[in-house]
């Protein structure tokens, strides 16, 4: 009795350790996955707190609370279903499906650099009459920013995939609804955040103390800035993540292999020259070719789109 108690023991001891051992490789997997799709993740959060602009402040987290929401349905119901079967039964089409996700990065990257420097006119999401019942026009605008989600997780959990390899089919869906969970939180938090940090700001600008008064004010005038830098660094990421997505795929896929290597070699070869610090050279040097890259790429893109506009009209 007392052996048989000890082996049922040992087997729940054994059965803990291996959870235990699943669970750190879905973290893993999910901390993995997840950095990589750092830049979309910043876009993201840079786009979302447009979809509040003219509410009232009472309905500003309600309708980041639907978003996310919706969001979170998205990467959950519609695109992980579709992106373990993909895993499961045609491994082989990730490859160009993520060259396909760093091409329209790289395209998204470029308009926005093409826009701010006058060059051309980005599409944005459509316009909500203003005559619209504001309920309607909540309803309409939400409604389109899942729509816009969908693309953007889409982008999100296929970079996701192409980070876990070549891992069970259990722990890649555990790493894809972990991706899609924190990344959902991650971005729909902080834009909260966001969205009130002004309200904040005039409520401790209203307090009877100097140093309220100040953070506040201080908050209030820093939230465009903050918009702004994550506009620049979320472009920034797209470009270098974008890029170096397509790189790898030519490599993957021997399509003018040459470029890759070449680029390679040139950041090895920068890095050789200091003294220090070697491996986070040439990381910093290959992102940035990337990075430019992905611009040149995302530019022809763009341009290619514009004439199928032209001739379509």
């Amino acid at each position: 009795m007392a052996s048989g108690l000890i082996m049922l023991l040992d087997d729940v001891a054994a059965i803990a350790k291996l959870a235990a051992a699943s669970l750190d490789d879905v973290a893993a997997a999910t901390a993995k996955a997840g950095a990589k799709s750092a830049g979309v993740v910043i876009d993201d959060a840079a786009v979302t707190p447009t979809y509040v602009t003219g509410f009232t402040p009472d309905r500003e987290l309600p309708i980041i609370w639907k978003i996310a929401r919706g969001s979170l349905r998205n990467k959950l119901f519609i695109l992980t279903p579709i992106f373990i079967a993909l895993a499961a039964f045609l491994p082989q089409a990730l490859t160009p499906l993520l060259m396909l996700g760093g091409a329209f990065l790289c395209f998204e990257a470029a308009e926005k650099v093409m826009e701010k420097l006058g060059l051309h006119h980005a599409a944005h999401h459509e316009d909500v009459p203003v005559l619209l019942e504001p309920a309607e026009r909540e309803t309409k605008m939400v409604n389109g920013a899942i729509r816009t989600d969908l693309i953007l997780s889409a982008e999100i959990l296929a970079i996701a995939l192409g980070e876990l390899g070549n891992l069970p089919i259990a722990t890649t869906a555990a790493a894809l609804v972990g991706v899609s969970v924190a990344v959902t939180a991650l971005v729909y938090g902080g834009v909260a955040l966001i969205v009130k940090m002004d309200d904040v700001g005039v409520r401790l600008a209203a307090l009877n103390n100097r140093t309220s008064q100040a953070i506040g004010r201080g908050l209030v005038a820093s939230m465009p800035k903050l918009l702004a830098a994550l506009s620049v660094i979320g472009t920034a990421a797209m470009a270098w993540v974008g890029g170096g997505i397509v790189l790898h795929g030519m490599e993957v896929v021997g399509l003018w292999p040459a470029l890759p290597h070449t680029l390679n070699d040139w950041a090895h070869a920068v890095a050789l020259m200091s003294p220090v610090a070697q491996g986070a050279i040439q990381w910093i040097i290959h992102a940035t070719f990337a990075g430019i890259f992905g611009v040149i790429l995302g530019a022809f893109i763009a341009q290619g789109v514009t004439m199928i506009g032209k001739l379509r009209r």
